[in-house]
């Protein structure tokens, strides 16, 4: 109820305000007075109605009190009874020991994961298959066979062959004549996975430098992606997890192959003592040694996809190769390799807008060299060594090399375009203050004229897996959705969720005997995860191999009964699967479901769990026994409860730039035509769709969600 004395004083403020208008009609006199009046009518209005915002929000202090199906007490997280607000993770603690300016590792992370020229066909970028809310919402060519199972199927039992369009009346993959009875009928029955198309199978031939696109040999598909002769973009053999909220995990992928720990080379943590990365003693003195970054397993994640012959990669990539691709161009003939060169940058982007070249593609950066330079602190980039690969892969350093090639080290005049289209140099652009583009373009330091056999790398190629690891890890450590409408209930306005969506809630929390869903056991509050870092704390590192991945402390779960384990082990075996528990934060969002995405909605999700699981053909679980009004209220938590209007609707930090995905090929699963390329088996005439830049802003209107 409102307060009377609120009442008067609003209405008091409201007579005032009229009367004083009155006046202004009538004198000119009270000009003078107009703008101070104004402001101590505004002010003393907002106090006075201050009664009706007070009066309307019911404080909550502890609003989760009432749990009673609570994670197991850990390190982390002793008293689960009282979980926390969501925090980030922090970051390496010894981060400062190779970064210099957090602003340009993030301006370098967030261009690295949005731009198409990382992939071998100049296409490919990790936000391909992580474009909305974090994740894949597409749905033709979509479909990869059963390529992990312990006898690999590549027949396609979805569609019958690549290149098909899904229908809602494809899901769930496992069909039941009763969805709440898993004893019921089954009515069909599919190996296959609904994931993320990649590039077409090739073989690098060689990294052009400047060049986006890479040269390489298309070769016959050997996993089944092909029609009439014809090769189609490869599926991963996984659904892509969001990488929204990620950063709060412990380990990467469904099988956690991501180690806690980065090593700077790739995935593997400390458990590979060969991955070494070169650091400069003075100018032509390099040293391998090897490094270990906590709280990093993004980076360790980044080091997969670029290299991923299903996802970025031309088969036979390395991390060098893709550094001599960005950093450096052959001689005054090919054009440098902007940043995002291919792609328009919105100018209200939230990092990268003050660079933005709008309307033209690319950032008024000339080349990924500067922003590393910038990022980095020198002895990780800067000598005048060259490291050169033999044949046999063992690897001879050049001492100064550098120096015996004059030409190596002239100042760099990269073309870039005014805003009236006219052609510039970069000096251009060095009145922006975010940026001096002219202070890093030093005769010593550039590269970008450099001319190198295909075996020999500078630093700074070399060391490409770091830059890019720390960076993306950067970019990725702002993608925090935590304003959704559950974290404000949480943080104590009861109102944030409706009565349907606390009805949901309470199912979520609450154990079986007291009539919830148990959920919260193993998509723990904050994160809705028991795989996240905080959860975690304490738990033996998995860096060296440690059989605890397997166990639920690390929040896998075994057996779980999506899937038998022979067509998928993850990160188990073939006789026993287990799988990292994913985030429900913007679950709405990022359909299909499940490590095999054969669940097309959170209806389908939640009648997996009320029979009690088991689509595996195991025991299964107790059902849960929910009504059909019970798992309409947990399904509307989740689906409005979780979702954070920033992610819906594309604003800071979820917007970005101009992005063009494939959606699989003109035509159907019986009918492709070829690109007419030349460089050995056809390949597919790609469809692609544009997703347009955005700015901080965001949009009105939400791009539509998987089959939408």
């Amino acid at each position: 109820m409102i307060h009377s004395s609120g009442t008067l004083a609003i209405l008091l403020m409201i007579f005032v305000m009229l009367f004083w208008i009155y006046l202004a009609f009538k004198s000119r006199k009270l000009s003078r007075y107009s703008r101070p009046l104004t402001i101590f009518l505004i002010v003393s209005l907002a106090i006075a109605s201050g009664g009706v915002v007070s009066a309307q929000l019911t404080l909550n202090p502890a609003p989760l009190n009432a749990i009673t199906s609570l994670p197991p007490a850990t390190v982390g997280d002793p008293t689960p009874a009282n979980p926390p607000l969501l925090t980030a993770v922090a970051e390496p603690s010894n981060l400062g020991g190779f970064v210099r300016d957090n602003t340009a590792l993030l301006q370098l992370g967030k261009s690295l994961f949005w731009d198409m020229q990382l992939g071998s066909d100049g296409i490919q970028s990790c936000a391909s298959c992580h474009f909305h809310a974090g994740s894949d919402s597409r749905s033709k060519n979509q479909i990869s066979p059963g390529l992990l199972a312990s006898l690999k199927d590549i027949t396609f039992q979805v569609g019958g062959s690549p290149n098909y369009q899904l229908t809602a009346a494809d899901f769930p993959f496992h069909k039941l004549a009763d969805p709440d009875n898993r004893t019921s009928t089954v009515l069909s029955d599919v190996n296959d996975v609904a994931s993320s198309q990649g590039v077409f199978h090739s073989v690098l031939l060689a990294t052009v430098p400047g060049q986006a696109e890479d040269n390489v040999t298309s070769t016959p598909d050997p996993d089944g992606f092909q029609i009439n002769g014809i090769n189609v973009r490869r599926v991963e053999p996984r659904n892509a997890p969001t990488v929204i909220d990620a950063i709060f995990n412990k380990l990467q992928f469904w099988d956690g192959r991501a180690k806690e720990t980065f090593n700077g080379v790739n995935g593997n943590g400390a458990a590979d003592l060969n991955a070494k990365v070169f650091r400069a003693s003075g100018q032509t003195q390099l040293t391998p040694v090897s490094i270990s970054l906590n709280n990093s397993s993004i980076a360790s994640l980044v080091t997969g996809p670029p290299l991923s012959p299903f996802e970025i990669s031309a088969d036979g990539r390395t991390f060098p190769e893709i550094g001599a691709k960005f950093l450096r161009r052959r001689g005054q003939k090919l054009k440098s390799l902007r940043p995002l060169g291919k792609q328009v940058v919105h100018p209200q982007d939230s990092v990268l807008g003050s660079f933005s070249r709008y309307p033209y593609k690319g950032l008024a950066i000339g080349a990924y060299d500067r922003l590393i330079q910038k990022a980095f602190k020198p002895e990780w980039w800067k000598s005048k060594s060259i490291i050169q690969v033999e044949s046999d892969g063992t690897i001879t350093i050049l001492p100064g090399a550098l120096t015996t090639n004059t030409s190596s080290f002239t100042t760099t005049t990269d073309t870039a375009i005014t805003t009236d289209g006219s052609l510039a140099t970069d000096e251009s652009f060095t009145t922006d203050a975010a940026f001096s583009i002219n202070a890093l373009a030093t005769s010593t330091d550039s590269e970008e004229k450099l001319v190198l056999p295909a075996n020999q790398f500078t630093l700074r190629d070399w060391n490409f897996s770091l830059f890019a690891g720390l960076a993306m890890q950067k970019y990725m450590s702002t993608l925090v959705s935590n304003q959704t409408p559950f974290d404000k209930f949480q943080a104590g306005d009861t109102n944030a969720l409706t009565t349907q969506e606390k009805s949901g809630l309470a199912l979520f929390v609450n154990t079986v005997a007291n009539g919830g869903a148990n959920c919260n056991v193993c998509h723990a509050i904050p994160e809705f995860s028991m795989a996240s870092v905080r959860r975690t704390a304490g738990v033996t590192s998995t860096d060296s191999g440690n059989p605890l991945i397997n166990n639920f402390v690390n929040g896998f779960i075994p057996n779980y009964g999506v899937r038998p384990a022979a067509e998928d082990p993850g990160a188990g075996n073939f006789t026993t699967s287990r799988f990292k528990i994913p985030t429900l934060r913007n679950i709405a969002l990022t359909a299909p479901y499940m490590h095999n995405g054969g669940m097309a909605t959170l209806e389908q999700v939640v009648d997996f769990y009320n029979r009690g699981r088991g689509d595996d053909g195991g025991a299964g679980v107790a059902p849960l026994n929910l009504n059909s009004q019970q798992k309409a209220d947990l399904v509307t938590f989740m689906r409005s409860g979780l979702t954070d209007q920033r992610v819906l609707l594309d604003k800071a930090p979820f917007d970005h730039p101009q992005l063009f995905i494939p959606n699989g090929h003109p035509g159907n699963q019986s009918l492709v035509t070829s690109s007419g390329n030349t460089n050995g088996t056809p390949t597919a005439t790609d469809q692609l769709v544009e997703i347009p830049a955005v700015g901080s802003n965001g949009v009105t209107t939400p791009r539509p969600n998987f089959l939408d």
